[in-house]
């Protein structure tokens, strides 16, 4: 069975749950139950759909698993769905996780995703007196955990993106850089579309009056809410660093292009001259004025020997050259 972890907590004290194909009786009405399946069969679902009145809608969506991040209520249970996200290689990759609340029972499906809940339980069950607060404040525990996860995946990025950023401003980008820039922004744009719902699950447990929440538990996922909307603002910053990043690009070659054309432009007219003088005095005709000058060779070359170098200083204090 895909069963990760089940537990009985008891004043917030867990109580491992054997087998699942009967519910264990609780002993108080602060008792709930905690299941964590991955990636579960249709069997296993239907199974605890009817032991704990899951709605049909609900257990569909938690098998399809091809949901955007959403709160929906059934009845007096709701049914949140998050998105999960990690680093493989180069690529942002996606999971998502389904949550089934009830007064007592919570009941999480994952798929896709890269990390365990075991490091979550073990400190909420570290801390009983949190766990008292019922299946709620594990609710905003869970989601809490999967926003956290964002961060790792930020910070890589901006590392990358900072590195890119100081290569830009130091040497031209080539075709790969400029291609992983292009491959960046689709990738921040996919993971800021998946924000944007992920910050109205959280508002929507933060202020609205919904089942399975008490008033004192839903300030909780006002912290989910600012984690959400930081993460969002870095992802928006990058995006728009990368933006700046191949402006500032194309604005350095633009630049070299312009002192590469200034340069080809100084030394054509610099060698107009001579090439002018020669080629006045190189065409055939028999009646010239000069040709027959004792000195005129000598007063040629000296001329257009002093007119360029006097363009070449010319152009030497315009910036040219």
């Amino acid at each position: 069975m895909s069963v990760v972890s089940a537990s009985l907590y008891h004043q917030g004290k867990p109580q491992k749950i054997e087998s699942l194909d009967c519910p264990p009786v609780l002993h108080g009405p602060d008792d709930f139950i905690w299941i964590g399946l991955l990636e579960p069969t249709e069997e296993e679902l239907r199974l605890l759909q009817q032991h704990y009145g899951l709605h049909p809608l609900a257990v569909e969506d938690a098998l399809k698993a091809h949901q955007m991040p959403k709160v929906d209520v059934y009845g007096d249970q709701l049914f949140t769905v998050a998105r999960t996200a990690h680093l493989s290689g180069d690529e942002i990759c996606y999971g998502e996780t389904a949550i089934f609340t009830g007064r007592n029972h919570i009941i999480t499906v994952r798929h896709g995703s890269a990390r365990a809940h075991s490091a979550l339980r073990a400190q909420l069950e570290a801390a009983p007196l949190l766990l008292m607060h019922g299946t709620d404040y594990v609710l905003h525990a869970i989601l809490d955990f999967i926003v956290d996860g964002f961060f790792p995946v930020i910070e890589t990025i901006e590392d990358e993106v900072e590195a890119m950023e100081a290569r830009a401003l130091d040497a031209f980008l080539n075709r790969d850089e400029i291609t992983r820039i292009f491959t960046l922004r689709r990738t921040l744009m996919r993971f800021l579309r998946m924000l944007g719902p992920m910050s109205e699950v959280a508002s929507k447990l933060e202020h609205q009056d919904l089942p399975c929440l008490d008033p004192e538990v839903r300030p909780y996922f006002r912290d989910v809410l600012d984690h959400v909307r930081r993460v969002e603002n870095r992802t928006d910053a990058l995006r728009d660093i990368l933006g700046s990043v191949l402006e500032v690009s194309n604005l350095l070659e633009s630049q070299r292009q312009g002192v590469i054309t200034r340069q080809l432009a100084s030394w054509a007219a610099i060698l107009a001259v001579p090439t002018a003088i020669a080629g006045i005095y190189g065409m055939n005709f028999e009646n010239m004025p000069e040709l027959k000058t004792h000195n005129g060779y000598f007063v040629v070359l000296s001329a257009m020997v002093a007119i360029c170098a006097g363009l070449w200083l010319r152009f030497k204090r315009t910036g040219w050259l």
